[in-house]
C-alpha cells in the first residue's frame, strides 16, 4: 500500500509561490519598464532568426524574415542607444538572410523571397529611418 504525497503539484505545474516570493515578484514588476522587456525580446527574436538561417536542420527563411522585420519595427520604438547596440547584430543577421536566400534560388527553401527581396536582401535598408534618428547606421551588402 503506497501513500501519495498530499499537496504536491503535478509535474506540469510550478509549485505555489510563498507570500515572500509573491511580494518579491510584485516589487520587480513595479521596477521593470516596457523598454527593458522589449530589449530582451529583440535580443531573443534576433537570436532565433539567426538560428533559423544557419542551423541546417532548422532553416526557415520565412520565420527568419518575420523575425528581422519584427526587430526592425521594435527597435524604432526603443531609446537610440538600444538601437545603436542592436544595429550591428541586426545587420549581420540581414546579411546571413541575404546570403542564404541567394543560395536557395528565387523561391527560398520555405517558399520565401529570393535574392534582393525581404530584409537585407537589397543594397539599401528597408523603409525610412525611425523619426529623429537620422539616416540608418546599418551596414548592408554593397553599402558603406
Amino acid at each position: 500500500m503506497s501513500e501519495e504525497p498530499q499537496n504536491d503539484p503535478s509535474p506540469n505545474e510550478p509549485p505555489p509561490l510563498t507570500d515572500e516570493e509573491r511580494a518579491m515578484l510584485e516589487a520587480q514588476m513595479k521596477e521593470i519598464r516596457v523598454e527593458d522587456l522589449l530589449t530582451q525580446t529583440v535580443a531573443s527574436v534576433l537570436n532565433l532568426s539567426a538560428r533559423r538561417i544557419v542551423k541546417e536542420d532548422e532553416v526557415d527563411l520565412d520565420q527568419a524574415r518575420l523575425g528581422i522585420e519584427s526587430v526592425r519595427s521594435i527597435v524604432a520604438l526603443l531609446p537610440p542607444e538600444v538601437g545603436q547596440a542592436i544595429a550591428e547584430p541586426l545587420s549581420q543577421v540581414q546579411l546571413l538572410y541575404a546570403q542564404k536566400s541567394g543560395e536557395t534560388g528565387t523561391g527560398g527553401e520555405e517558399g520565401g523571397p529570393g535574392p534582393g527581396a525581404g530584409p537585407g536582401g537589397g543594397d539599401e535598408p528597408q523603409g525610412p529611418p525611425p523619426a529623429g534618428q537620422g539616416p540608418s547606421k546599418l551596414w548592408t551588402p554593397g553599402g558603406d
